[in-house]
């Protein structure tokens, strides 16, 4: 399959826990694809993100979260730190993934792929975390947020998404 036609359901992920996820599972709903910090500046996005996947979670949309310590080693800890820091300190239910590179040498398919999808202002890395991709129900990438884009700004086009779905 030619990466042309690849799509985010594609690509199999390791959740938090270490169990390998096919993202065909999420076939049919809406995602917001985030990589996140636990010791960012930007931390407080998890508050929003969490909110926004409890309002529209049963309409299909759910939020996946990739962890990655490649910004100022704002994510130092184990994935089992990172995921009690998120539950703890951020009251986070949606998914959360294995601790990735989301550039350079060792960055994980997936994040090729959304990057080829949707270059930002600064080309296609990723320049920091809470970089959020919104992704449609057939695993194509819409859109591509900014670090200091709050995540409310996504709202109108998940809920227009969403909407297209029932």
């Amino acid at each position: 399959m030619s990466m042309a036609n690849k799509t985010v359901h594609d690509f199999s992920v390791k959740s938090i826990d270490g169990k390998s996820i096919s993202l065909k599972d999420y076939q049919g709903k809406v995602l917001v694809i985030v990589n996140t910090a636990t010791k960012c500046g930007l931390a407080g996005q998890f508050t929003e993100l969490e909110t926004i996947y409890q309002t529209y979670k049963d309409q299909g949309l759910v939020v996946l979260g990739f962890p990655s310590n490649q910004f100022m080693n704002q994510e130092p800890g184990t994935n089992e730190e990172v995921k009690q820091a998120c539950e703890l300190n951020f009251g986070v239910t949606f998914p959360l993934f294995e601790k990735i590179d989301v550039n350079g040498d060792n960055e994980s398919p997936l994040y090729t792929h959304l990057k080829a999808q949707k270059k930002g202002m600064l080309g296609r890395n990723i320049k920091w975390n809470f970089t959020k991709f919104l992704v449609d129900e057939n695993g194509v990438v819409l859109e591509r947020f900014g670090p200091k884009d709050s995540p409310s700004k996504m709202i109108p086009l998940i809920e227009k998404k969403l909407a297209l779905l029932t």
